[in-house]
């Protein structure tokens, strides 16, 4: 089957999009920062039938919205919050037992180089079982560590907040293989 041409598919989304905005009633409006395709396939798999979830380009979402305003100003609230990767899902259901949905398939990742955490960090006191090689990454981090028998032993759990050593500090749980 062939693919539509670029012209045809954004006319086509102008009107999903529109569709959904008059034939549902409530929407939430998703994040999806390192959501991968078999979890979005997994999600769309559970709301089948109570909700449908749109993702798509944030002017193009914008663009659908502000040319629809004028049958329904109540969605200039939702313009603000189209920043970043984001998603529609629409649902005629009850809005606690959709988001109940939506957090059921939330599944922790592990901490990956140069990804910002989406919550505080506690490295525990502990030994890492990382050879004396290893040390370097401690001690850009600032972290107290000695060597005891061939590994690397932390003294002292370290805090780190969500904003503070963004690449360093997710190599070094990285090799930790901490989540």
């Amino acid at each position: 089957m062939p693919r539509e041409d670029r012209a045809t598919w954004k006319s086509n989304y102008f009107l999903k999009i529109i569709q959904l905005l008059d034939d549902y009633p409530k929407c939430f409006i998703v994040g999806a920062d390192n959501v991968g395709s078999k979890q979005m396939q997994t999600i769309r798999l559970s709301l089948r039938g109570k909700a449908v979830v749109l993702m798509g380009k944030n002017t193009m979402m914008r663009k659908a919205i502000r040319g629809h305003l004028e049958n329904n100003p109540s969605l200039e609230k939702l313009l603000p919050h189209i920043r970043g990767n984001v998603g529609f899902v629409f649902t005629k259901e009850d809005l606690t037992e959709v988001r109940d949905l939506l957090l059921a398939n939330k599944v922790p990742a592990a901490a990956r180089a140069g990804a910002i955490a989406p919550c505080e960090v506690t490295v525990p006191a502990q030994n890492t079982g990382l050879g004396p090689e290893k040390t370097s990454f401690f001690q850009a981090l600032g972290i107290t560590t000695k060597i005891s028998r061939g590994t690397i032993e932390i003294l002292v759990s370290f805090f780190f907040s969500i904003f503070c050593f963004r690449m360093y500090i997710f190599k070094c749980i990285y090799r930790l293989r901490l989540r």
